[in-house]
């Protein structure tokens, strides 16, 4: 039935673990691992980087032997140390032989990833496909279908081709590729449910490169099926670039109502955390207001107003201060995350911006009384002056947390 004014159907909902995908679940986090699955030691502390990040899903690569019979000892020494994340095995090529021959690892994972396009070729491809179904069926396993634009199946592709060729008017060559993308996630889910898999046991992605095509194919898939749907935009690149694409592609579907489950795949710069991928998947669902998972600082961009430094740092102090106290903030004060802070530069629009807010500040810009009123809850409660304003406003943003949410 339609849930929104697009009009698409109410996904199926999928249990992974503890953490519940699709209907009217809340829309998921979910990261990778980029290490060597067999180097347990490294594995294991990024697993727990990623989660204490927020990542409620984290997605391990088991692409040989030793990784594969290193995933129950992971998954087991997480639980040792209190980390209950579900962990999603990343099957290639070889996951009907691993998953055959190591149980332990099959029973340990709480998902298992197949590509389709990279399940095996000719007779073979539905023989692999078919013994990585039913091993989890048998371990009562919920299962992604993920489809990739760079290793789709090439046996639909090539039907679709030939198909298209003898067509009067040939489509784009752009148009069947969607097509080919579209139909490998549908058909190998018709072919799940035909072994035995329950609807509530599939996943589907059809992750693409590019903005307009991710949009395109996941709107198509939306309409044709109620299958829960994993979002992202593959191969997004490195930084500025990799965000900004994920977020346009994101934003687009996720406003519509598309998407369960989500995933920023950002080439990571040298040295750089993992981490940073789960905080842009974060801050996409929160600017949308799909989710809440730390309090926001609303704070201007300045201007030659505000010419000082002033309000930037103090708004990177609270910002950090928040970030670093959310995760025992959300067990001390419930609802905290719905916080917003406003730390404005100058009187245009710093009174304003701080009444919206559930506590705002609006600084002294150039030429302007140094003074600075405080705003609680839309109400002016106290304004502070001096050489101190930083820490007594910090000092009043706990007494709010403290006094609000517990």
């Amino acid at each position: 039935m339609p849930v929104n004014n697009f009009s698409y159907p109410l996904r199926q909902s999928v249990k992974v673990g503890n953490i519940l995908i699709g209907g009217n679940a809340p829309i998921v986090v979910q990261s990778m691992t980029n290490t060597d699955t067999a180097d347990i030691d490294p594995t294991i502390e990024q697993i727990k980087q990623l989660s204490d990040s927020g990542s409620e899903l984290v997605r391990v690569t088991v692409n040989n032997d030793q990784a594969a019979a290193a995933v129950a000892e992971i998954v087991n020494r997480l639980v040792a140390d209190g980390y209950n994340t579900p962990i999603v095995g990343d099957f290639h090529f070889n996951g009907h032989k691993l998953l055959t021959k190591y149980p332990e690892c099959a029973t340990s994972l709480a998902k298992y990833r197949i590509n389709p396009g990279n399940v095996g070729r000719g007779k073979n491809r539905d023989i692999q496909f078919h013994t990585m179904i039913k091993m989890a069926m048998e371990y009562d396993k919920p299962v992604r279908i993920g489809v990739n634009w760079g290793s789709m199946d090439q046996q639909i592709l090539a039907q679709l081709l030939d198909d298209n060729a003898r067509l009067e008017q040939p489509r784009e060559l752009l148009e069947v590729n969607r097509m080919a993308v579209i139909q490998s996630a549908l058909s190998s889910a018709q072919m799940a449910r035909d072994i035995g898999l329950s609807a509530d046991k599939i996943i589907l992605s059809c992750k693409m490169s590019h903005v307009n095509d991710l949009v395109s194919v996941y709107r198509q898939l939306a309409r044709q099926s109620s299958f829960a749907l994993h979002l992202g935009l593959t191969e997004a690149g490195m930084g500025d670039k990799g965000i900004i694409a994920s977020t346009a592609a994101l934003a687009i579907l996720l406003d519509e109502g598309i998407g369960d489950t989500i995933r920023i795949s950002l080439t990571p710069e040298p040295g750089s955390s993992r981490t940073r991928e789960v905080k842009v998947a974060q801050q996409i669902l929160q600017s949308l207001n799909k989710r809440s998972f730390t309090p926001m600082v609303v704070a201007c961009p300045g201007c030659g107003r505000t010419s000082s430094d002033y309000f930037q740092v103090l708004a990177q102090r609270i910002q950090q201060t928040m970030d670093d106290s959310i995760k025992q903030w959300r067990v001390t004060y419930p609802g905290v995350e719905k916080m917003s802070v406003a730390v404005m530069g100058c009187v245009v629009n710093g009174p304003g911006e701080s009444k919206h807010a559930n506590i705002g500040i609006s600084l002294p810009g150039n030429g302007e009384q140094p003074v600075a009123p405080v705003y609680e809850d839309g109400v002016k409660t106290v304004t502070l002056k001096g050489d101190h304003i930083a820490e007594e406003f910090m000092a009043l943003v706990e007494k709010y947390v403290d006094r609000t949410y517990r």
